[in-house]
């Protein structure tokens, strides 16, 4: 069960009183203040109040005008909304191999589903475009989220995961064994973490601010991106004007959902993190 609360924000917290009477009976002795309960059950949303010029008193933002630094540089032609969308599991999720860059990882029959649980919670949303992350696994997800849309689904290279080499494919226990400094490191300490002269993760920052001007860039206002968990943090955290030394601050679940809404700057207001309330509900989403 979830509470929303509605107050009138001209009034001081000192008018708020501790009810007592029941949880879904909650009052409060100015008439301006009230709790809204609903239960997580797909078919009962928290109820939205409007005052009297039509703002939400839910809580949620209305709108922003001063972000972050901007991924754009420049302007955007118009405001976005961009849905990130991690695939579902995927055969070496399951063994627990280092999948990096490979292709030879795939959807599980777990994973199938987990796709076409994200397609029913976003059917009801508009998206002007799909892009996707051209390795099968992410692939194979899009094209089940993107089943009945009529634009063609758009495969960025920028989307693809983290070039690991030769711990590709490696089973995450055989890895620590065999190469322990490097599993380590990949581990505890990634954005320093070095492979045949190279450190993904801050490539990966690079490959994400391509990704993110390919996208932003394109024409429309509301955006599905499907891709992978390590994409997906270097997504998040450009965005947010974090470095690659945050990289594991960031945790992303198989099919889980993440929301930004960028102003014409190119500025970004996270308003979701990792949504799963769909892997367990037949929930709906409408943002």
């Amino acid at each position: 069960m979830s509470c929303t609360l509605v107050f009138n924000p001209f009034f001081s917290n000192s008018t708020i009183r501790e009810s007592r009477k029941p949880p879904n009976a909650l009052s409060c002795s100015n008439p301006s203040v009230r709790i809204l309960c609903s239960s997580s059950a797909p078919d009962h949303s928290t109820a939205t109040e409007t005052s009297g010029n039509n703002a939400s008193l839910t809580g949620g933002a209305y709108d922003f005008e001063r972000a972050t630094t901007s991924l754009s540089h420049k302007l955007l032609s118009s405001s976005k909304k961009v849905t990130l969308v991690r695939h579902g599991l995927s055969s070496w999720n399951k063994e627990g191999r280092v999948q990096g860059s490979s292709n030879l990882s795939i959807l599980t029959e777990a994973g199938v589903g987990q796709a076409e649980r994200c397609r029913a919670a976003l059917v009801d949303m508009h998206f002007d475009q799909c892009f996707s992350s051209p390795i099968t696994r992410a692939k194979s997800t899009a094209e089940i989220l993107w089943q009945g849309r009529e634009q063609p689904l758009v495969y960025l290279d920028s989307l693809k995961e983290a070039h690991l080499y030769f711990l590709e494919g490696m089973r995450n226990v055989d890895a620590r064994e065999k190469y322990p400094k490097e599993f380590t490191q990949w581990r505890e300490d990634p954005c320093n973490f070095c492979v045949n002269g190279v450190y993904p993760v801050r490539k990966l920052w690079e490959t994400a601010r391509e990704a993110w001007s390919e996208i932003l860039f394109t024409p429309g206002e509301n955006f599905l991106v499907v891709t992978h968990k390590s994409i997906l943090r270097a997504l998040i955290c450009t965005a947010l004007g974090l470095g690659p030394e945050r990289f594991r601050a960031i945790d992303i679940n198989n099919g889980g959902l993440s929301v930004f809404s960028f102003n014409k700057r190119g500025e970004a207001m996270l308003k979701s993190l990792n949504m799963t309330a769909h892997m367990y509900t037949d929930h709906r989403y409408h943002y």
